[in-house]
């Protein structure tokens, strides 16, 4: 009893001498680091919009996005743009590390925040828009784009000098892009830092507007959390890489296809169609040429017609070859942003592989054309037996395990108790047999 007692006193005490520690760290200013890493997509967003929502939750005081991007879709960046601007808690955009680079969206979603900065040796710019399947805009499309892109970038940097504003048009309007020491200098951004720390230490008394109310920022002693993305928000990035997705594609066809020929079973089938719909959802967010799939769809009816086909081979080559070209046409058109791009590798190998398979299958057809029948009354063909009584003109053979009525087939010759004999035709439950 005493040495609960103890217990229970040590452990009040203990928690007694921790709550001025805990209610420090809780009063302590927090800022929350997203990381974004990757083209803008909807998983993009997806995590955007929980980091803000989270960071509203545990009251932080600052949200930092560390942003480096090829480009992205500019539906899904807008509404990225949307919901910093909605933020209630100041959002610093800092491209970074070195080598990073804010291109086409990501410069956007960088003068959205409510302060900018750069490392070092990064860049940022080249943020003409271009159609949703990667192409270029033809003239009238064009001009509107650019036009309603160019006015959200000006209402971006209303508070900047004319200079950034002019800069940030250049972007769009001539795909112009800038080191971070140019854009500093043109007063595109706030800050030039090394790392998250230094970009603290700089953003310490410095004033941003945050729904058009100023607020002085203190980063002095701001402690630093990180929000990593979840495992759905990886998912549905994983889904809009080109390769997966090309990948996804060839194993939900072909699947599908085992499946038809050869009904019955279910894994094939449940195979192919996750992969279809998986595949269909990454179709759906990347820039493709749909008209590449009619090749794709070509490739695969080849395929299948070589199965039948008087000669084998001529039509599966020409498969493999409509298979790569329509794969090369649906992701890698001519205007189709590099990140966006298949390996054309990949696509070689996979189009090799999957012409290979096909091929496997009419060798595995050709054969059971070749093969005797084991079933049914032409299975008895070509079975050998003994006859058990003399066919004078009719007697019983024993063939295939079983005693039938016979009779010697034409120009066979006599055949008497004992021969062996050979089934050269069935009429109903009777045999024609020849003597061996």
């Amino acid at each position: 009893m005493k040495i609960l007692r103890l217990f229970l006193f040590t452990l009040a005490l203990t928690l007694f001498l921790l709550q001025p520690l805990t209610a420090a760290a809780a009063a302590q200013p927090t800022a929350l680091v997203l990381t974004i890493d990757d083209a803008i997509m909807p998983s993009v967003e997806a995590y955007l919009k929980r980091g803000l929502q989270t960071a509203e939750q545990q009251g932080a005081d600052l949200v930092i996005v560390q942003l480096n991007t090829p480009g992205g879709s500019l539906g899904t960046t807008q509404e990225i743009v949307q919901q910093i601007r909605a933020s209630s808690i100041p959002v610093v955009v800092y491209v970074a590390p070195r080598g990073a680079w804010a291109a086409s969206a990501g410069a956007i979603i960088t003068l959205a925040g409510h302060a900018a900065a750069m490392a070092p040796e990064t860049a940022i710019g080249a943020a003409s828009p271009v159609g949703g399947e990667g192409e270029d805009l033809g003239e009238t499309m064009e001009a509107k784009v650019k036009e309603s892109t160019a006015a959200l970038v000006r209402s971006l940097t209303t508070r900047r000098p004319p200079e950034a504003q002019s800069l940030a048009e250049a972007m769009i309007f001539e795909a112009r892009a800038v080191s971070a020491e140019e854009a500093l200098t043109a007063g595109l951004i706030d800050f030039i830092a090394a790392d998250v720390n230094d970009l603290l230490a700089q953003l310490d008394g410095f004033t941003v507007y945050v729904g058009d109310q100023p607020v002085v920022l203190e980063t002095g002693e701001m402690r630093l959390q990180s929000l990593t993305m979840s495992f759905i928000e990886e998912l549905l990035r994983v889904l809009t890489n080109p390769n997966i997705v090309f990948l996804l594609l060839s194993i939900g066809v072909q699947a599908i296809l085992i499946e038809l020929s050869s009904p019955g079973g279910w894994v094939a089938g449940f195979i192919g169609v996750v992969c279809l719909a998986l595949a269909a959802y990454g179709l759906g967010v990347l820039d493709v040429n749909w008209f590449g799939l009619i090749f794709l769809v070509i490739a695969f009816v080849l395929f299948i017609l070589d199965i039948k086909a008087p000669t084998h081979g001529g039509l599966t080559a020409a498969g493999i070859g409509s298979f790569i070209v329509g794969a090369l046409v649906l992701f890698n058109s001519p205007a189709t942003p590099s990140f966006q791009r298949v390996s054309v590798p990949l696509v070689i190998l996979v189009g090799i592989v999957v012409g290979a398979t096909f091929a496997v299958i009419v060798g595995f057809a050709l054969r059971a054309q070749k093969t005797r029948v084991r079933t049914g009354q032409e299975s008895l063909i070509g079975v050998t037996g003994v006859a058990v009584s003399d066919l004078n003109p009719r007697g019983q053979v024993q063939a295939a395990g079983e005693l039938w009525s016979a009779e010697p087939a034409e120009g066979s010759g006599r055949i008497r108790k004992g021969d062996r004999v050979q089934v050269v035709q069935v009429e109903g439950l009777r045999l024609k047999v020849k003597k061996l």
